[in-house]
């Protein structure tokens, strides 16, 4: 199961992408481009195949909590692609809540293999713009906050 504060920070970086994000973009295109963001800086530190069982074991996961993603296929590259707009649409109904799944199993995976501090460097290169701090040492919890 994912944690809470992993969940949280999907969530987070979904809104960010969102805001930060001029243009007018679906649920879909955002779920997409934060995901092309963090395959891009994974493969540069995993490789492609890494990536590629990383992902693969998240949308797995995710596939199993939000059946709306069982339009979402993953290439050889590791890029994810929709199959189709009907599954989608029924998460668009549930205010995303199958995007929010995808990305955190990817994060959680992501923490579980490299670890807490490396994940949230790899996250600052990917959105240089966002803060990702130690807020509160003393109770041994990280807690992310972007802006």
């Amino acid at each position: 199961m994912v944690p809470l504060k992993t969940r949280d920070l999907a969530q987070r970086l979904l809104t960010y992408e969102t805001t930060g994000d001029k243009t007018s973009v679906s649920t879909e295109s955002t779920v997409l481009h934060v995901y092309e963001k963090l395959r891009y800086h994974l493969c540069a530190l995993a490789g492609v195949a890494g990536f590629h069982s990383l992902a693969s074991r998240a949308l797995t996961l995710a596939k199993t909590k939000a059946p709306s993603l069982s339009a979402m296929q993953m290439a050889a590259d590791g890029s994810l692609h929709q199959l189709g707009d009907a599954e989608l649409e029924s998460d668009k109904h549930q205010g995303g809540e199958g995007q929010v799944v995808l990305v955190s199993e990817l994060l959680g995976q992501l923490h579980a293999f490299i670890g807490e501090a490396l994940t949230l460097r790899l996250l600052q290169d990917a959105w240089p713009n966002a803060v990702f701090d130690d807020c509160d040492s003393r109770d041994g919890e990280k807690h992310e906050r972007t802006r």
